[in-house]
């Protein structure tokens, strides 16, 4: 106990020392003092880990996996954009078994590791499903949308692995918590950022399967995070305790999903989701419609997005400076009617009454963009700080990974619905006629949620939900030891996920 004490007091001075060197003469110099501080603290085996994961894997393997997987399924594929919505769904599916990916680090060790392995197996996925993809010319759907599948799964995985790194390394280092959530957060932004600028460049220079094989050079970085990392052996593990930490962890977190301040929630996140619609393929297949469309280069769909993710990291901004005091339920109300009202720019924009105000529609694209994503984080943030505020103490993280995968679940009803929509209305490859229609049905469904806030309490954001004595008495069956459930949060930026 006391050298825990005299480490967070080492932590903590060491924290204060680099505060004190803030301020106007640090300059550039500041932020990488920070970086060097954080290596010395945390082991650069550590940091390096997070910035594999979440700057290249996440960040900048994510924007090239996005750019390219949009051209792939349109100009390889040759699919339609109903069809290519519902095979995004499915790529998706190993984000909404995220829980179990988490147990699995947990509580079933390999070779006596619980995460450099879990490293390797991501590292593998990757490099095996992007190789199949960029090496097979006439490659069939079902065998490309399995590979995009273990591809998927790939990089969910090293996700709930480097989350439960960070969560001991929080209870550890409790100082230097804030800063490496910090560090997550940058290295996922600066890497999206990266990456969309790159990806319509490398998709117009190789073409999609080009890109494909690129990202073996992710995957293989998470291959060689396995080897590196520095992590304690625990040999001898009792893999006959493994059955029963699963039963008593499902056990707990369903008794906690049972209760009205949970459930409802809950309810409310999956259906804001679920019920808007994304009808993002349709809308790509006009952007880059040399007819109909304003035929936008492969290029200007990577600078788009990329000033696009800017959009996110001003309402994460925004949030945090001005909005984060305020009621759940009154800031959902205005995020979400705002999300509602935004959406009838691209009507504006299918429409071309742009054109008829004199704003290019590029211009008009990229500030469509950039306002969605601002406003989407900013209906993030908040559901991110309730869904916390549900977790009980003890299984924490993995209840937040089940959270998380009911709101993607929600997204996955959503991307889902959205082909359903654009099927129904008839918007094909080359067909847009309709596409106005589906943009208006959505518009109209983004703001049916403003009638299920009543789900949501209306309290402060900084008080208790869960009632204590609820929470004791039914969620807390199970308290497994502090090593065996470690994880945080188990987000995918909104860039990725949302």
């Amino acid at each position: 106990m006391v050298e825990e004490e005299l480490q967070i007091s080492s932590e903590a001075e060491e924290v204060q020392h680099y505060e004190s060197n803030k301020g106007p003469s640090a300059g550039f110099w500041g932020p990488i003092n920070w970086f060097r501080m954080l290596v010395t603290e945390m082991h650069w085996t550590f940091v390096f880990a997070v910035l594999m994961v979440y700057g290249v894997s996440q960040g900048l393997g994510g924007a090239l996996a996005r750019v390219g997987t949009e051209y792939y399924m349109k100009d390889v594929q040759k699919v339609q954009p109903s069809e290519a919505q519902v095979y995004s769904g499915i790529t998706n599916i190993p984000w909404l078994v995220k829980p179990i990916w988490g147990l699995l680090t947990d509580v079933v060790p390999v070779f006596g590791y619980r995460r450099r392995p879990y490293f390797i197996f991501a590292g593998i996925f990757g490099l095996v499903s992007m190789l199949f993809l960029s090496l097979h010319k006439n490659l069939h759907i079902l065998f490309a949308l399995l590979s995009l599948l273990v591809g998927s799964a790939g990089v969910a995985i090293a996700d709930v692995t480097i989350d439960a790194c960070v969560a001991q390394k929080s209870g550890s280092h409790p100082v230097l918590a804030a800063d490496m959530q910090s560090l997550c957060s940058l290295s996922a932004s600066i890497g999206a950022l990266i990456g969309f600028s790159l990806s319509g460049i490398f998709v117009h220079l190789i073409g999609p399967r080009g890109v494909y094989g690129l990202l073996t050079i992710p995957a293989g970085l998470l291959l060689l995070v396995g080897f590196l990392l520095k992590e304690p052996h625990t040999p001898n593990f009792a893999y006959g305790q493994v059955r029963q930490k699963f039963l008593d962890a499902a056990s707990s977190m369903w008794n906690t999903l049972m209760l009205p301040e949970v459930w409802r929630p809950c309810l409310y996140m999956y259906l804001s989701f679920a019920l808007s619609l994304n009808i993002y393929e349709g809308m790509f297949y006009w952007y880059t419609d040399s007819k109909d469309g304003p035929s936008f280069s492969k290029e200007a769909i990577g600078y788009m997005l990329s000033i696009g993710s800017v959009g996110s990291l001003l309402g994460a901004t925004l949030y945090q400076y001005s909005l984060k005091d305020h009621a759940f339920r009154s800031l959902l109300f205005w995020t979400q009617l705002v999300l509602g009202l935004s959406g009838m720019l691209d009507l504006f924009l299918v429409l071309r009454l742009n054109l008829k105000l004199g704003i290019p529609d590029y211009v008009f694209a990229v500030i469509d963009e950039s306002i969605y994503q601002m406003t989407a984080k900013l209906k993030w943030m908040p559901l991110l700080v309730l869904s916390s505020q549900l977790c009980p103490s003890g299984i924490e993280g993995t209840f937040f990974a089940l959270l998380m995968s009911i709101d993607n679940a929600g997204v996955f009803s959503s991307t889902w619905g959205g082909g359903l929509l654009l099927h129904l209305t008839n918007v094909t490859r080359t067909q847009f006629d309709n596409l106005w229609l589906a943009i208006l049905i959505r518009n109209v469904l983004r703001l049916v949620p403003i009638s299920l806030l009543f789900l949501v309490g209306g309290g402060d954001p900084a008080s208790s939900i869960l009632p204590s004595e609820e929470q004791d008495a039914k969620a807390v069956e199970y308290v497994p030891d502090i090593k065996d459930i470690e994880l945080v949060s188990l987000v995918k930026n909104a860039e990725g996920r949302y």
